[in-house]
């Protein structure tokens, strides 16, 4: 493993919670995990039902980018332009209208991969497809709809995806929805269809119902997103996406605000399998995606003023929970090249690290 000399700046970073962070030590033993190394493919996946063109999907995905065969991700996802429109997107920076600068931005940022439409693929696939593992995403919500509604539509084919030079596929189910049973079906049809052709397969678990919003956004709560994970990975994901827990208690919570039984949980979850600090949380979604063995990537989030100390809390909270690694979009392409350039290599130096180790 390459070593950077990263510690000595994650005080600047992390300010008052450096010490809190990089030295906690999780409720649940690291012991029942499968962490990532250098060896992931073959020890994870080659005992699994994937077939060898999977396997070797999956091995170019982990062994490109700075985080080349560490069992770490960094990828650039870049599906903005329909599920929050191009104007929301990349009004802050015009060049990422046109795709070929999205796939240089995932190649200049050192990434394993980039993540985006069948479009933005197929303009550049020629040009760049044996280059950068490319991922295709195949289904997405729009916001063109009014009234608008939580919805994953698919808007490509999974042999569009082989035939423009994809390693993965990627699809997002929103979890508690409407419609979450009728996506969870055409996901898992769409994975198994990957698997056959010899691509991997990577699930954005997400929540959607306006009853995860109570006294906080439980959309958020450990034990929640910890269940989506779950079924996600029972579907056949490879990579779980998810965002970073903030709070636990989302049964509860659901059920005391409607007056209606919600879901099961037990209270061992709360007492003896996390706790209030957010590796605890993190790790409780690691432990979902069958104890690690489909892998943990948490999403950078939003733009905003602190982009470089969120995205790098973001990165070790992960790292140190068991996750293998991070999917960072809006804060890389909504900034300056270079600065985008900078964020991704400030990220892929916390998995380089040494210093920062699995609680």
């Amino acid at each position: 493993m390459v070593v950077t000399p990263v510690a000595h700046k994650l005080g600047d970073y992390l300010g008052d919670e450096a010490d809190d962070l990089l030295n906690h030590t999780a409720k649940v033993s690291k012991a029942l995990l499968h962490l990532p190394g250098s060896d992931w493919v073959s020890r994870i996946f080659a005992q699994s039902d994937r077939n060898p063109q999977v396997l070797r999907s999956l091995q170019q995905l982990y062994g490109s980018g700075r985080l080349a065969n560490t069992g770490y991700l960094s990828i650039l996802p870049v599906d903005q332009g329909i599920e929050h429109s191009a104007a929301a997107s990349f009004a802050p920076n015009p060049i990422y209208f046109d795709p070929e600068n999205i796939i240089e931005l995932a190649i200049a940022g050192g990434c394993n991969a980039v993540a985006t439409t069948v479009g933005v693929l197929g303009s550049v696939s020629r040009q760049y497809a044996h280059r950068i593992p490319f991922i295709a995403k195949l289904n997405h919500s729009e916001l063109l709809t009014f009234p608008n509604t939580n919805d994953q539509v698919m808007y490509a084919s999974v042999e569009q995806a082989w035939n423009l030079g994809a390693v993965a596929v990627g699809a997002t189910i929103y979890f508690g929805s409407e419609q979450a049973t009728r996506q969870l079906q055409e996901v898992r049809s769409a994975f198994a269809r990957a698997h056959e052709l010899g691509m991997a397969t990577i699930l954005w678990c997400y929540l959607r119902n306006s009853a995860f919003k109570q006294d906080q956004d439980y959309h958020l709560a450990a034990d929640l997103t910890g269940q989506a994970n779950h079924l996600g990975t029972t579907i056949g994901a490879d990579i779980i996406k998810q965002k970073l827990p903030e709070n636990n208690g989302g049964y509860r919570a659901v059920a005391q605000a409607t007056g209606q039984k919600f879901g099961r949980t037990d209270d061992r979850v709360y007492a003896d399998l996390t706790s209030e600090h957010p590796i605890d949380l993190t790790r409780y979604q690691v432990l979902n995606c069958y104890a690690g063995r489909a892998g943990l990537i948490n999403s950078g989030g939003a733009s905003g003023k602190n982009d470089f100390a969120a995205a790098i809390r973001t990165a070790v909270i992960n790292k140190r929970a068991g996750g293998c690694g991070l999917i960072s979009g809006r804060k890389t392409f909504q900034r300056d090249f270079a600065e985008g350039v900078k964020l991704f290599h400030l990220i892929q130096d916390v998995y380089l690290s040494e210093a920062i180790t699995i609680a």
